[in-house]
């Protein structure tokens, strides 16, 4: 197998899961600063022009995080991070999709239609106008989750791809100028614990 990749939080998502379950391969790096992704050969690879991408052993290409990590952990079950039953993947992925639409997707946007904005106007469909809404709805979504968290992780007692998806983002968020609000504590302890595993700094 081959995993295109390069910098993002997206492609640090996969690369923080391989961390997790010890899992490697060749890797490719793309150029996403220069529109490496946007361009031939890569859009034959993936022709969304996104990364990351896998490629498998029979030249058959697999993209979107949340597909890729859903075929690496059948492949290398163990560790689970996703479940090993019915109900635990489910709630996994429950709160993945709650990670997803609540503070993935509208913190990425708010930073392609703000700071971003001189490297992604030309790449696709921009709404400068929306930047602060969608940060404001970021920061909402993890405000949520804060009140909603139980812990240890998101999951309950497991550490999940929803945990892995989340820090990513966050992580991403802070440099970007979208940081954590220091009175999320739960999330704000949550990302500490995180960030102290070795999967975080293997993927940075």
């Amino acid at each position: 197998m081959k995993l295109y990749t390069s910098i993002g939080p997206n492609p640090r998502v996969v690369k923080m899961f391989m961390a997790e379950k010890g899992v490697d391969m060749d890797r490719v790096e793309i150029d996403l600063r220069s529109g490496e992704n946007r361009r031939e050969p890569y859009l034959k690879v993936n022709p969304a022009g996104q990364s990351p991408a896998l490629e498998l052993d029979d030249g058959s290409v697999i993209t979107e995080i949340t597909a890729i990590c859903e075929y690496l952990e059948e492949r290398t079950p163990n560790p689970p991070l996703i479940g090993t039953n019915a109900e635990e993947r489910a709630k996994t992925r429950m709160w993945t999709r709650r990670v997803d639409i609540k503070v993935a997707e509208p913190m990425a946007n708010g930073f392609r239609f703000g700071e971003g904005l001189p490297m992604f106007e030309s790449r696709l469909r921009c709404l400068p106008e929306a930047s602060a809404g969608l940060k404001a709805v970021a920061q909402d979504g993890i405000a949520w989750l804060d009140a909603n968290f139980q812990g240890p992780w998101l999951a309950g007692d497991r550490f999940t791809l929803a945990d892995i998806l989340l820090f990513a983002f966050m992580d991403f968020g802070a440099v970007v100028g979208q940081p954590i609000d220091a009175k999320n504590k739960k999330i704000v302890d949550w990302f500490e614990r995180v960030k102290a595993r070795p999967s975080a700094a293997a993927s940075a």
